[in-house]
């Protein structure tokens, strides 16, 4: 029996017709060369990487290593060390000192406020909890950065409701004997130290919940009973099971909340005091100076401070929790 009467018909092809001109030969180029098609596919995301990325960091470093003409204020391109240096000049060293503390407060204070929420995540919550959990965490990310920005800035002015509510509970006293500290205070907490710790902590706070929670997923609950039944109390079975066990989550959080505390200016420019963070005096010394070398010399602080975090980051297994 032919073909034909199998399939019915009489004008069926096993094999297409070659395409012909300059777009058939390069289809059949391709398909004979996947190797060629997979460069072919990610040599201009990469090329625009490479550009866009690695070019603008070069760049930087390039020019972090030029100098100011004290004389003349322009940029002399004689290759010196001489910006680097002046970062260790104390107002600048000040301001090095001042975010990464802030940085290291804030991924501190994230880690335990985010602690029991993603274990209670991770144990407890079930079915439509869980998808009420997500929504509350992710939530805030939904919205603008600058209007929750602005938003807590309201909250903790002066006339604020925070401050309403410590005036109805009758600690003002508390509220104003915080703000007469020397280097947390301020006139109101929406210009002091704190204010900008309490905003930096609740921006960042979804980025730490989240690698935590997954770490805890992992944490098998028989682990748990094991070490209640072997008479751990709640504090041990937490010191020797369940903190080694979410350690990786945790530093994969706080690779979000350091980094991204580090090189903020948009928060301590709107909530804080005329103190300077390293993204606000990158700002003034490239915009307001025109400082350019000492400006890509400040940017670059972060970049080395981060990479160490992610080398021993790494070391640790935080990469696995991400």
């Amino acid at each position: 029996m032919s073909v034909q009467a199998v399939t019915g018909t009489s004008d069926v092809t096993a094999i297409l017709p070659r395409r012909g001109g300059f777009a058939g030969s390069l289809s059949d180029l391709l398909w004979r060369r996947p190797g060629l098609l997979l460069f072919v596919m990610l040599a201009p995301p990469l090329l625009w990487l490479g550009v866009v990325y690695i070019g603008s960091l070069i760049a930087l470093l390039a020019q972090s290593f030029f100098s100011i003409d004290e004389f003349s204020g322009l940029i002399s391109r004689e290759l010196t060390l001489k910006t680097y240096g002046d970062l260790f000049q104390p107002a600048n060293l000040d301001i090095i000192i001042r975010t990464v503390t802030m940085a290291a407060m804030v991924t501190l204070a994230s880690a335990v406020v985010a602690f029991p929420i993603a274990y209670y995540a991770a144990r407890y919550a079930r079915g439509k909890w869980k998808a009420l959990f997500y929504l509350g965490v992710m939530l805030p990310l939904w919205s603008s950065y600058l209007v929750k920005v602005y938003a807590w800035k309201l909250i903790l002015a002066k006339e604020g409701i925070l401050t309403w509510l410590f005036a109805k509970l009758h600690l003002s006293w508390l509220l104003d004997s915080w703000l007469s500290l020397p280097v947390v205070g301020g006139n109101s907490l929406s210009v002091s130290f704190t204010g900008t710790f309490i905003v930096f902590v609740y921006v960042w706070l979804p980025f730490m919940i989240l690698p935590i929670q997954a770490a805890l997923e992992r944490v098998p609950g028989n682990l748990v009973e094991a070490s209640s039944d072997l008479g751990a109390s709640p504090g041990q079975t937490f010191r020797n099971v369940l903190f080694p066990l979410a350690l990786p989550g945790i530093v994969a959080g706080s690779i979000f909340t350091f980094s991204l505390t580090l090189g903020d200016y948009i928060i301590p420019q709107i909530i804080g005091t005329s103190r300077l963070f390293i993204g606000q005096a990158v700002y003034a010394q490239q915009g307001t100076a025109g400082n350019i070398p000492l400006a890509a010399a400040f940017t670059v602080v972060p970049i080395v401070i981060m990479g160490f975090y992610l080398w021993g980051a790494k070391r640790m297994g935080a990469f696995d929790a991400l």
